[in-house]
């Protein structure tokens, strides 16, 4: 029989995730209303690192990918909106067919919003469900509250009649000194993990309530990484069917090594019986590599490569989740709890996933 832990298997996934698979995050604003800035603290980079990390991309756009090593998640920055003599045309078109959300970036100090609000609405005329966020800077640049309110709600009925619909809002403080209230950018970072869960997990601030906990947060950009790579290489059924759970059983590999628990054939029918596979465990591990894809949900041939994707991301990310669980257990030589086992994987599962309806 097949021992599917074994490096004489199927052939590892790609060291990177391809870039015209890295979700991105479009970045519409004018010239200063801290499209930057904003980068710099969702990122935790500092100013230096992302002024140097911005490279050209069109003719008058720019991109970051982050994390600059093994990039997951790139931003694409539009400039030059509201200049004059600038045609954003050919850069909005252009980015637009690269982008999977859009972040409306708009300084409340600056009631002048045409030329973004234009943008925006070529945007949406070319697709009217693209995920979108206003993103409102500058709170701190307005004493007043009566002022900032009625700045805020100005800027919004403008962005939101360009876009067509009501678009969900964040308002923050980019301010050098103190930079945003930790409560507005939270918002900022949940409401990116609704609209592109492969960049909000990424961005998110989780806090560790346990040790297993602070634990999985050390690894959990590799277990992002082989969710980029399964979610971007299933894009037919032929070539999903095995390489998803060839990546997802390279995470498995990986993940054992960093807990110090080797993938034998026991623990491995340990885990997949707690996450509730029972005997099947034992045709999943004599069939090898092709009977993993039990784990996830079955897409179908009636699934679109897009959501096909965005379903096999979601189960490998949950899959590591889990499994990140189950090995900090075994390597303290404790049991797993199998109930908390399944319901880490499903709220996982349903952190990571989009609506594919």
């Amino acid at each position: 029989m097949l021992n599917i832990f074994k490096r004489r298997g199927p052939p590892p996934p790609p060291d990177h995730v391809p870039d015209a698979a890295l979700p991105v995050v479009w970045l519409l604003g004018k010239t200063g209303a801290g499209k930057s800035s904003l980068v710099r603290v969702l990122t935790d980079q500092t100013d230096v690192e992302i002024g140097d990390g911005f490279r050209a991309c069109t003719p008058r756009s720019q991109s970051y990918d982050f994390p600059p090593d093994q990039p997951l998640v790139r931003f694409l920055d539009t400039r030059g909106l509201g200049e004059v003599g600038y045609d954003p045309t050919a850069d909005i078109a252009e980015c637009r067919g690269r982008s999977h959300v859009v972040l409306v970036v708009c300084r409340l100090d600056d009631p002048v919003q045409g030329a973004v609000a234009d943008a925006l609405h070529e945007v949406m005329r070319q697709d009217r469900k693209a995920p979108a966020i206003l993103v409102l800077t500058g709170t701190d640049l307005i004493a007043d509250p009566q002022a900032l309110g009625r700045a805020q709600a100005s800027i919004k009925a403008a962005i939101d009649r360009a876009a067509g619909r009501d678009l969900p809002v964040a308002a923050l403080s980019l301010a050098p000194e103190t930079g945003p209230d930790a409560e507005d950018l939270d918002r900022l970072r949940a409401l990116l993990l609704d609209a592109l869960p492969a960049a909000g997990l990424l961005l998110a601030h989780d806090s560790a309530a346990t040790a297993e906990e602070a634990a999985f947060l050390k690894v959990r950009r590799r277990v992002l990484f082989y969710s980029g790579v399964a979610g971007s290489s299933d894009v037919a059924p032929l070539i999903g069917a095995v390489s998803v759970p060839a990546t997802q059983l390279a995470m498995l590999r990986e993940l054992g090594q960093h807990y110090g628990v080797a993938w034998d054939r026991k623990t491995a029918a340990a885990f997949l019986a707690a996450l509730g596979l029972g005997a099947g465990a034992r045709f999943t591990l004599s069939y090898g590599v092709r009977q993993l894809t039990k784990l996830i949900p079955v897409v179908g041939q009636t699934v679109g490569a897009a959501a096909a994707g965005s379903i096999s991301f979601a189960a490998t990310y949950a899959l590591g989740r889990a499994a990140a669980y189950f090995l900090h257990g075994a390597a303290a030589g404790s049991p797993p709890d199998e109930a908390a086992l399944r319901k880490i994987y499903a709220n996982a599962f349903k952190r990571s996933s989009h609506d594919t309806d």
